[in-house]
């Protein structure tokens, strides 16, 4: 039992819990203080806690680490998410796996950027730090994992609880209290993805980010510094909005390379959970943009910058409490801390609402009427479009809340979240996006001063005439008939195009002032994947064979899947298909040995090589990923041939067959392949009765269709499995068989022991047939070979062609680039606006 490195971990989790008190109280009090010296004092003593505090959160990091790393299987944590076969990057992952591992990379993620803080903003650094030490202060006690005596009440759920404190009532601990697992449960099969290595630290920094911007608007209201605020906060408020937009749409992406249901959205609550806070987000952007160029919009940035935060925590209490229960498949279980995740929302959902009603009269405001031809009022219609966006998504993913909240007052609601999501929500988003894409294209041409009709008209007409005739070209070629999607594909056009003018207009002169434009034009192009991808994606499995494959299934499955036989090929919407082999990923190297060239073993990771090929030996043991199966899929097309690779692996826990598709990619679409029915392994073989003739050497003879013949029949000293003595006789018949791809070679024996006679057959998987030496005739040297033949293994495949897709993530790294260039930019101007003595 290895003790010290969990004691040393919570010791860790304690420090980081003390020292982000001591800091917050300690730049709360250098807040208050107008004595320079104290105040000087306190800023150190606050420095040197946030300090303790960060290596402290190090600390924790390390000692978790070090649990998972060396496999210490008596720690719950290690047992629950990790085993001995995970490579390291996704023992990495695992770190991350489970909720004390997240709150613990939050708390990471909002170290590192506090001591960014510290040392890049000294006027602000007291109260900014006060803020953002509590919120470290609240995620420490997320993984406290300590139990208040008298009052017998838990404060967090520790990461570094031992496997027998967790299952305490589990037999084996009351006989053993010692008892250590040799290995773990390992790591969720859908989560061993390269995406899952780097999707939730992104995500996870995006969180911490958001607190920057609040805490900076926090800093402003206490201080009375109610314009000031803004310039620190923008440039962070553009990388947090980079930031936590690159971890959505990295969820997005794996989602569809690992997922079956053919996309990359799929308004689950806990996707909408983070959406909802970036639509808010990026509103903020635009109302702080406009306080900065007009000085209008600055309570509703005060307001939006405020609701970011809270929905972030508000999210995390969706994810996290529990609440949702069977709503969402990727809401964490709850380990009791829903009552300390209300408390975090509300101490600073409350504080804040508090602090600003309290300030809220003496909050600067513009007197003048916003015209409608100047870019203030546009940029405010387009902050409120994102927001009701975000509103109309919030209510309906709300639901389990508002259920439970009814119940705690006695009351029923038997309220329930939308049955088809993605029809229910998407019937409303797309009409947002339709206004988002038109007040993108209209909105930059009046930059930060009124215009006229006349002027406006002017400006518009070029860009709308050329999105016009590329609009028309698009509907025509991509058959656009819905009212709704030809409506969308213009604005994501118009939006393209006229972005663009701005941008050649602007990057000649300031290329510093086009991030703007780049992130518009990243927009359109998004908005346009999106169309063409989901709303004309396609299915092309078409079954037109005839053929049911399942009562059960329904039409639908039935009408859009392929049964593909071994070495069968099929068409299908112009493809010639043939499922041609299955394959095994090996452990060590790159690439896949064929499943029917080796032996499986009772180790389900290690087989064993049946003869020389691919790099190994005869008998060579090799290791494998065993619980995968990849499902190789040739298609052939217009003299071109690709091969896919889906996969498929049998998880009872998980209700069955996990399947994750594999796609071919071009400019104009992905052809998304997947596995939607496969042979299970353990299931029984029906083999027909057996078929016998006679035959010589050399002779050919069919057998399920296929030409065979004996090549040679031999006196055997050894038989597989068999311990033969010198009175037995053993004869072994080498059989061939012309496949359509391949000759097969098989080897059934003949043995004669004390007059009794024994057969063993050989069967070649990949054909269905099963080969018995019945009888040896030595008087006419001839042979009689048994044939029992059954069902070729098979896969049953849907495939989708997905048109466009492609424009959504060359989008999705335009759009990164304007919020790095507008990043990069205000950050600039806030350093020299510091060197001038000015922050």
């Amino acid at each position: 039992m290895h003790y010290f490195i969990g004691n040393l971990g919570h010791f860790f989790v304690i420090l980081a819990f003390i020292s982000s008190l001591a800091a917050f109280f300690s730049y709360f009090k250098a807040t208050g203080k107008e004595n320079i010296t104290k105040k000087e004092s306190w800023l150190l003593n606050g420095k040197i806690s946030f300090y303790v505090h960060a290596l402290a959160v190090l600390g924790i990091s390390i000692s978790l680490f070090v649990i998972l790393a060396n496999h210490y299987f008596e720690y719950h944590y290690a047992y629950s998410y990790s085993d001995k076969k995970l490579p390291t990057h996704y023992l990495i992952s695992t770190f991350w796996n489970g909720q004390e591992g997240s709150f613990l990379l939050w708390m990471f993620w909002q170290a590192v950027l506090g001591i960014i803080l510290i040392h890049t903003n000294k006027f602000w650094q007291a109260p900014v730090m006060t803020i953002f030490a509590l919120v470290q202060a609240f995620l420490a006690s997320m993984i406290l994992g300590i139990v208040l005596p008298v009052i017998d009440f838990k404060i967090g759920s520790s990461p570094f609880i031992l496997l027998r404190e967790s299952m305490a009532d589990a037999p084996i601990f009351k006989m053993q209290p010692d008892f250590i697992p040799k290995d773990g449960n390992g790591l969720n099969p859908l989560l061993q993805n390269y995406w899952m290595v780097i999707h939730p630290p992104t995500l996870f920094l995006g969180f911490a980010t958001t607190l920057i911007p609040f805490s900076f608007c926090m800093a402003g209201l206490w201080l009375k510094k109610y314009r000031d605020w803004v310039r620190p906060a923008l440039p962070w408020a553009l990388f947090s909005g980079a930031i936590l937009g690159l971890g959505i749409l990295m969820g997005g992406y794996w989602a569809y390379e690992t997922l079956n249901f053919g996309g990359y959205w799929n308004w689950d609550p806990v996707e909408n959970a983070v959406y909802v806070p970036w639509l808010i987000l990026v509103a903020s952007i635009h109302t702080m943009i406009t306080y900065k160029n007009s000085e209008t919009a600055l309570k509703a940035s005060i307001i939006l910058v405020t609701a970011t935060f809270v929905l972030i925590l508000y999210s995390t209490f969706l994810t996290r409490s529990g609440v949702l229960g069977d709503a969402s498949v990727h809401s964490f279980t709850d380990l009791g801390l829903s009552g300390q995740l209300l408390v975090y929302l509300f101490v600073f959902l409350l504080g804040a609402v508090v602090l600003s009603a309290w300030r809220w009269k003496e909050i600067p405001s513009s007197e003048k009427e916003a015209s409608a031809y100047s870019r203030e009022f546009w940029i405010f219609i387009g902050a409120t479009t994102l927001c009701l966006m975000g509103f109309q998504v919030l209510l309906p993913t709300s639901i389990p809340v508002w259920n439970k909240i009814v119940s705690l007052f006695g009351g029923s609601s038997n309220m329930a979240p939308p049955a088809d999501q993605i029809g229910f929500y998407s019937k409303f988003q797309l009409w947002f996006a339709i206004a988002i894409g038109l007040l993108s294209a209209v909105g930059q041409f009046f930059w930060w001063k009124k215009i006229d009709k006349a002027e406006l008209k002017k400006e518009l007409q070029p860009p709308a005439l050329i999105a016009l005739l590329v609009f028309a070209l698009i509907i025509t070629i991509g058959q656009v008939t819905e009212p709704a999607y030809i409506l969308l594909t213009f604005a994501s056009v118009f939006t393209i195009v006229a972005n663009s003018k701005i941008l050649f207009s602007v990057f000649k002169n300031s290329p510093g002032l086009s991030g703007g434009a780049v992130a518009h034009i990243g927009m359109g192009m998004m908005l346009l994947g999106i169309l063409f991808s989901s709303g004309y994606s396609k299915v092309v499995s078409i079954n037109n064979t005839g053929l049911l494959y399942s009562r059960d299934a329904g039409e639908e499955f039935n009408r859009d899947n392929l049964l593909l036989f071994l070495h069968e090929p099929r068409t299908m919407a112009g493809y010639e298909i043939e499922y041609i082999n299955q394959k095994l990923e090996l452990r060590n190297g790159n690439g896949f040995i064929n499943q029917y060239d080796v032996q499986l073993t009772a180790d389900p990771d290690k087989v064993i090589a049946i003869k020389d090929k691919d790099g190994f030996k005869a008998k060579d043991t090799i290791e494998v990923y065993g619980e995968n199966t990849y499902y190789q899929i040739e298609f052939r097309k217009d003299g071109n041939t690709y091969t896919l690779y889906p996969r498929a692996q049998i998880n009872p826990d998980m209700g069955g067959i996990l399947s994750s598709p594999d796609i071919h990619r071009t400019l104009k679409a992905d052809f998304y392949t997947y596995t939607s029915s496969i042979m299970k392994p353990d299931e029984e073989k029906e083999w027909s009765d057996m078929e016998e003739l006679r035959t010589s050497i050399n002779k050919e003879f069919f057998a399920n269709d296929y030409v065979s013949t004996v090549a040679a029949v031999t006196r055997v000293t050894e038989v597989p499995g068999t311990i033969l003595t010198a009175e037995d006789v053993a004869v072994k018949a080498t059989i061939t068989v012309k496949g359509s791809r391949e000759e097969y070679t098989v080897e059934p024996y003949f043995l004669i022991r004390d007059k009794l006679v024994g057969r063993i057959s050989a069967e070649i998987p990949q054909l269905g047939i099963l080969f018995t030496l019945v009888n040896i005739h030595p008087e006419t040297n001839e042979f009689t070979i048994g044939i029992n033949t059954r069902q070729k293994d098979w896969v049953v495949i849907k495939s989708l062609e997905k048109p466009l897709i492609n424009v959504l993530w060359m989008g999705t790294l335009v759009l990164m680039a304007g919020f790095s260039i507008a990043m990069v930019r205000r950050f600039r101007e806030f350093r020299l606006m510091k060197e001038k003595g000015l922050e």
